[in-house]
């Protein structure tokens, strides 16, 4: 099930601490999910609980006073056969290196999770997420001049009394029957909460003389809540001579976001230089109240068709239709406008190919439709955003270990959201956006002991038709190249039995920082290492450390007022405890 896009209102970062694994899916993999977009999907798979006693704990300390507890525990509940649980946790406290004077960015999270399987043919899961944010607002170093001066990485323009304070929340419940061996029904039901708060000082622009930061005063206050329920069936068959494995289904999807009130007003400049804090807070005006809902009902259906021979063809359809509620209130703007009527229908493709048995090939085709969340200003009903992706791509098993993967792909997307020239706190809806290039993935043992991963890419990201920026410039934050290897060893015996070490290497090339091409972040090559010991399959110690040259670099630009630095050199020790 796809998480609610409803969730990007709120900006917290997922934690990890209930995953099991995260799966990258490409090509004909993930050409189902219509209501995304059309370049792939990251899938996050829960720990599930077990019916046997289990559990673990990690325990983290690093540079900056970087702090984190986090942990599982996991058993039968007795009293009703086959209901098992599972609560997972964590909590983590992140100074930075970032000069924000004393306040700390602190995270907490508990996810419970439940399994019950009544019978061999009927199974129920819930998994619950809670998350709680508490930061420092920080949007990072200002451009000038063309560039992100880095003589200090540390520098804010902010002041000591900025903060964010964001939460997410969700519930998902699964139950799925077989019918006999070659039908399956299944029902999800999801439901997401969250919102945000925030107070903050933020770089507007710069003085005549590019000696004063200017700023202004901004507060903001947002809710969201959604409900997501999908009824599927998968059904496996023959038919004309072919095996088929059919999945259809309804669903249907009641997002709104309530009450995002922002209130701003101009605030003493800073030097760019050597930013100095002690300004006092001034009164707030309200600059806008977005109110926004939608309500769709989705029907799609999906044949995987077993053509023999090695061919396997993918076919897929689905269409949408439903009504958004957009109003965006500002001072000067008060009318309510009608609902809109939301419709599209997103077709897809897939074939794959195994002329050999180390070899795969495939070719797909893919659409999207999703309507707009972004918050645009002065603007009601804004359009849906829609994509279409071609692609074709090869898997080669090099060994039963090894596997490489290369695609080549061309990816459109119309009316996307961007951050706003004027206000970076508000969007524009761009015309179309182009992204095409080739990627190549290695992943796997190459001899016992000694795993590798590395990927590189080839791309250009373009702007291809607006009225807002120039037809050929390039995406934020999209080098033309990048790349990075990983590579561990684990000694398989002798006295360095349990040791591990590991190393890799990130390049990112350079990028452009706005949709206005006004300024480049340069590229940057990142050397990382770890080195962990298995003192038995119970207990594990090890150290990471990330940027060991102390590069600096921006890691990721959004505009010209916001660009995120790398950390310098960091180190992060973990002690892991299983049952």
């Amino acid at each position: 099930m796809l998480l609610n896009q409803a969730g990007t209102f709120s900006t917290v970062t997922r934690d990890i601490a209930d995953v099991e694994r995260i799966e990258v899916l490409k090509g004909p993999a993930s050409v189902l999910y219509g209501r995304g977009d059309p370049g792939g999907l990251i899938n996050i798979v829960s720990r599930q609980p077990t019916l046997v006693p289990s559990g673990d704990i990690n325990l983290q300390a690093g540079s900056f006073g970087f702090r984190r507890v986090q942990g599982s525990v996991s058993s039968a509940i007795e009293g009703v056969e086959g209901l098992a649980g599972r609560v997972s946790f964590a909590g983590q406290s992140d100074p930075t290196f970032r000069n924000f004077g004393d306040r700390d960015n602190s995270r907490t999270f508990v996810a419970p999770a439940f399994t019950w399987n009544p019978s061999p043919e009927t199974r129920v899961s819930f998994l619950g997420e809670f998350t709680r944010l508490d930061t420092q607002y920080d949007e990072g170093l200002v451009a000038r001049n063309g560039r992100v001066p880095l003589d200090n990485i540390s520098r804010y323009y902010g002041e000591p009394f900025s903060r964010y304070n964001s939460n997410a929340n969700f519930g998902l419940l699964k139950v799925e029957h077989d019918l006999n061996e070659n039908i399956t029904l299944r029902e999800v039901l999801n439901a997401q909460w969250g919102g945000f708060d925030f107070l903050a000082t933020r770089a507007t622009g710069l003085d005549k003389t590019q000696t004063l930061v200017n700023r202004r005063e901004t507060a903001g206050h947002s809710t969201y809540a959604s409900v997501d329920s999908q009824t599927e069936m998968v059904a496996k068959f023959d038919l004309l001579g072919f095996r088929h494995t059919v999945l259809a289904g309804i669903e249907y999807t009641n997002g709104y976001r309530h009450s995002y009130t922002t209130q701003s007003t101009n605030f003493p400049s800073v030097s760019f230089q050597n930013p100095v804090f002690g300004s006092a807070l001034v009164g707030l005006q309200l600059q806008g109240d977005l109110k926004q809902k939608n309500e769709l009902n989705g029907l799609y259906v999906q044949d995987q068709i077993d053509l023999g021979l090695g061919l396997q063809f993918l076919v897929g359809v689905r269409y949408d239709s439903g009504t958004q509620y957009y109003f965006n209130r500002t001072p000067t703007s008060r009318t309510i406008p009608p609902d809109q009527q939301l419709s599209g229908t997103s077709p897809r493709v897939g074939l794959i190919y195994r002329p050999v048995e180390p070899l795969t090939l495939y070719a797909s085709y893919t659409t999207s439709f999703k309507p707009q969340i972004a918050n645009v200003l002065n603007v009601t009903n804004p359009p849906p955003e829609t994509g279409e992706q071609y692609e074709i791509g090869s898997r080669l098993d090099l060994t039963p270990d090894l596997t490489l993967s290369a695609a080549a792909f061309r990816i459109t997307r119309n009316n996307v959201a961007a951050t706003d020239p004027n206000n970076s706190l508000y969007s524009v809806i761009t015309g179309q956006q182009r992204s095409e290039g080739v990627e190549a993935d290695l992943a796997g043992e190459i001899l016992p002991g000694w795993k590798v991963i590395g990927a590189v890419s080839f791309l250009d990201a373009r702007i291809t038709k607006d009225t807002t920026y120039a037809i050929g410039n390039r995406l934020v934050g999209a080098p033309a190249f990048s790349g990075s290897i990983w590579s561990t060893y684990q000694f398989q015996d002798g006295v360095l039995r349990g040791w591990n070490v590991g190393a890799g290497i990130t390049y990112v090339g350079r990028r452009t920082g706005d949709l206005n091409n006004s300024y480049t972040v340069g590229g940057y090559a990142r050397l990382d290492a770890a080195v962990f010991y298995d003192f038995n399959e119970h207990a594990r110690f090890s150290i990471n450390a990330r940027n060991l040259t102390d590069r600096r670099y921006i890691e990721q630009p959004f505009n010209q007022f916001n660009n995120l630095p790398g950390a310098p050199l960091s180190v992060l020790a973990t002690i892991t405890a299983r049952l």
